[in-house]
């Protein structure tokens, strides 16, 4: 039987980046903390999706949104949740992605006591420069401490997240991102380039001509740049914006990418629940 994953989405962030088009909350948007309610709804739609599905969940992946936002004890509670409903096989892949900003080592050894096995942390960029434009609230040096504070509490897997092709960015700003990453010894690292979506406040900034829009022969000279980089360095292409050492990869992915069975949770917007779920 092909593997089964399930997504969970946290849809809380402290600020939004202004290129991010996510389903995604603040604070001021939603008029206070409302965390403590939305784990509760979530864990009774995971009741009733569990019995939907009928089956353990071979990977988990939870995503947002900022995760970390909900701490390890939060973190923990939502998968403690999935070993009562779904069931988790005895080798699950069980994912987080992280804002560095919100993590810390007695957050990554929390995380590995409730059983996870995988972290993603949002890089984006290496340059000060390029983190202004995009709006990211971390500094430049947060990721690359977190990688290696998640190593070494007892991570295995960790990804960085970089994106490319950001107004302003040049050539010498990914490469010191890549730099900056190898030196981590992350076993993953996934590279998107940037996309200017309708309705973010750099949509408006672009359309206004205060910020250039991506070019697209730039974007494309940058992937090969990046490509050549970590294949260089042992890492192996397997996914279009995705390089990893040999047994890094991220299975979770792989079950979206080789269209396999896989159920959404919580609030996001991802339009092929319906089909995804319907082949479970």
């Amino acid at each position: 039987m092909d593997p089964f994953g399930l997504y969970i989405h946290v849809p809380f962030c402290a600020s939004r980046c202004g290129y991010c088009d996510f389903n995604t909350y603040t604070p001021g948007e939603l008029g206070g903390d409302l965390t403590s309610d939305y784990l509760a709804a979530l864990e009774k739609e995971l009741e009733m999706a569990a019995a939907q599905v009928g089956r353990e969940a071979e990977t988990v992946f939870i995503g947002g949104g900022t995760p970390s936002l909900l701490g390890a004890d939060g973190l923990g509670r939502v998968l403690s949740k999935v070993r009562d409903t779904f069931g988790l096989a005895p080798d699950a892949e069980v994912t987080t992605e992280s804002n560095p900003e919100s993590t810390s080592p007695e957050y990554f050894a929390g995380l590995l006591d409730a059983g996870f096995t995988r972290l993603s942390l949002g890089m984006q960029s290496a340059s000060p420069g390029v983190l202004a434009v995009l709006e990211r609230a971390h500094t430049p040096g947060r990721a690359f401490d977190a990688a290696r504070e998640a190593i070494d509490a007892g991570f295995e897997h960790v990804n960085l997240d970089m994106i490319y092709g950001t107004p302003t960015e040049e050539d010498a700003d990914v490469a010191l991102t890549l730099e900056r990453a190898l030196e981590t010894g992350v076993d993953h690292i996934s590279a998107y380039s940037l996309i200017v979506e309708d309705g973010t406040r750099m949509a408006r900034k672009v359309s206004k001509g205060l910020l250039p829009a991506p070019d697209e022969d730039v974007l494309a000279r940058r992937y090969e740049m990046i490509s050549s980089t970590l294949e260089a360095e042992g890492f192996e292409w397997y996914e279009v914006s995705n390089w990893a050492k040999p047994g890094g990869e991220c299975q979770h992915n792989r079950i979206y990418w080789m269209d396999g069975n896989w159920w959404g949770a919580g609030r996001a917007r991802i339009r092929t629940w319906a089909t995804s779920a319907s082949s479970t």
